[in-house]
């Protein structure tokens, strides 16, 4: 059964690479989390400022710190020990980075990247801004099409990322998206990446094991 299991990932994740490619972006398929973050690594050039957004997927892959190890400065907002002011500074300082490292919400198989932002620092910083932007994925992101990206962010991401967070939402008491009216809400901004961006490099490294939610 794994060897059927692992053919039907496998050409699921040829299909999605074949259609983001299609769509202008360019791609890497790396089989395992380590190499996954050998080759992001290899991508971001020593001694240039990196952003990195809102991500677990990133820091499952250790490389904020192996980034800070080399010598890369690094804008994250996530820094402990930050006021809300150097948060703020953080989350501008990645809207010029030299590179901007990420992840997606959910990726379909059509090539189309989609996520949903509570500042919309992050989705920004995807769009334009950086001189480049890497998103790295786990297989788990991968789904057939928009409907299911959305029904994804709202019913399996959202809901986990407000119980990290704390959130008073009632998904982060129940699991359950309620389309709700809380504060504390962080489905706030959406977007759709039909294709790539015009004026922004940008490269999806897609993982073939689970990362993030």
């Amino acid at each position: 059964m794994s060897g059927v299991k692992n053919w039907y990932l496998e050409e699921k994740n040829k299909r999605t690479l074949a259609s983001l490619e299609k769509n202008g972006f360019k791609t890497l398929y790396m089989a395992t989390k380590r190499e996954a973050a050998d080759e992001v690594l290899k991508l971001i050039p020593k001694g240039v400022l990196v952003g990195v957004g809102g991500s677990m997927t990133v820091r499952e892959l250790g490389l904020v710190e192996a980034l800070i190890r080399r010598g890369n400065e690094v804008a994250q907002h996530w820094q402990a020990g930050l006021s809300e002011e150097e948060r703020m500074v953080a989350r501008r300082r990645q809207l010029t980075s030299d590179v901007f490292l990420t992840s997606s919400n959910a990726i379909t198989e059509r090539g189309q990247l989609v996520n949903i932002d509570g500042a919309g620092n992050r989705v920004a910083a995807m769009i334009f801004g950086p001189k480049k932007v890497i998103v790295v994925a786990g297989a788990n992101k991968i789904v057939k099409d928009l409907n299911e990206a959305l029904e994804r962010v709202r019913k399996v991401a959202a809901p986990m990322d407000a119980r990290r967070l704390n959130l008073k939402t009632p998904c982060a008491v129940s699991g359950v998206c309620t389309d709700c009216d809380a504060p504390d809400r962080i489905c706030r901004v959406t977007t759709i990446m039909d294709r790539k961006p015009l004026k922004t490099d940008i490269t999806v490294v897609l993982v073939g094991e689970e990362l993030g939610y």
